[in-house]
């Protein structure tokens, strides 16, 4: 019950403090907002290179040609075979006669020179569509296909995948970087900011401490200070990531610059970046105003 009474207190007397101090307050939800609208750009860029990353590698599909002359029990060793590689996800199989019938269905040329064609003198080959789990080791698992009996040749855009999968790897890597990056400046700014606020009562720290206070007693207002002030930051932050994101999405409907590079759905994106930022905004807070009060915490 102290506890409880001693928390009501602090969290009445943090809120005293941030009107009383307004204009320092002031500042120091100015630097919070500045920063994490900063931060929130990072995110909703880091966020949808992310996305757009994996619904890359979703298409990244190996092919597998079988022989011409394999029969149906050599088509179901190769599905035997498929089910048992540690990185195959799905796979899909079409008989050379499906593969004639969508082509003559999609091609009237197709159709006029296939439409003539029987079981035997078909050319082309059953086939194998292969989704991987990872797509690093794309190459390797068409390596280990390629050794399988009765395949012809495997293809998955080799050499290219590789170089897009590392591309795409990178981008990722550095747009967290630079989310990391930014939430470690606004930590550094927010606690020199609240370094001012918290210099302007030294004295009022002193005389708590001259009165026997203890350490937590004294840092506990503070740090729900500078939650309340990161909550405040994190305010406009908020808005902007939640109506800018819905219109710049709209604007390009769904899609930026090509439909190849698909936007993240607004909802529920707009909703896990703004918990996003406003965690942010808090734990910064809590950190800036405990790392500003220690060192006053001596008389």
């Amino acid at each position: 019950m102290k506890l409880i009474r001693m928390l009501g207190r602090s969290i009445r007397d943090a809120f005293k403090s941030v009107i009383r101090n307004f204009s320092l307050s002031l500042a120091s939800i100015s630097c919070i907002t500045i920063t994490l609208i900063i931060v929130a750009i990072a995110i909703i860029a880091s966020f949808n290179v992310q996305n757009f990353t994996q619904e890359i590698e979703k298409d990244l599909t190996i092919v597998v040609f079988m022989e011409n002359d394999c029969k149906e029990e050599d088509i179901e060793t190769m599905k035997d075979t498929l089910q048992r590689k540690n990185n195959i996800a799905k796979y899909t199989y079409q008989s050379k006669e499906k593969v004639k019938s969508e082509m003559m269905e999609e091609y009237d040329v197709f159709n006029s020179v296939m439409k003539d064609w029987d079981k035997d003198d078909n050319p082309l080959r059953d086939t194998f569509k292969i989704k991987v789990k990872d797509v690093e080791k794309i190459g390797n698992t068409a390596k280990e296909l390629k050794k399988e009996k009765n395949v012809a040749v495997v293809q998955y855009g080799e050499g290219m995948v590789e170089k897009l999968v590392n591309a795409f790897s990178s981008v990722e890597k550095v747009a967290y970087g630079v989310v990391i990056a930014l939430v470690v400046v606004t930590v550094f700014l927010i606690i020199n900011t609240i370094k001012l606020t918290i210099f302007s009562r030294k004295r009022e720290i002193g005389i708590m401490r001259l009165v026997g206070a203890s350490n937590f007693s004294i840092k506990i207002p503070f740090i729900i200070e500078g939650m309340i002030l990161g909550l405040f930051g994190s305010i406009l932050p908020v808005v902007l990531t939640t109506y800018g994101y819905l219109a710049f999405y709209k604007h390009f409907n769904g899609f930026l610059f090509t439909k190849l590079i698909e936007l993240i759905p607004p909802e529920p994106f707009i909703y896990q970046a703004s918990l996003i930022i406003i965690v942010i905004g808090i734990i910064v807070g809590m950190i800036g105003s405990a790392s500003a009060v220690r060192k006053y915490l001596k008389v």
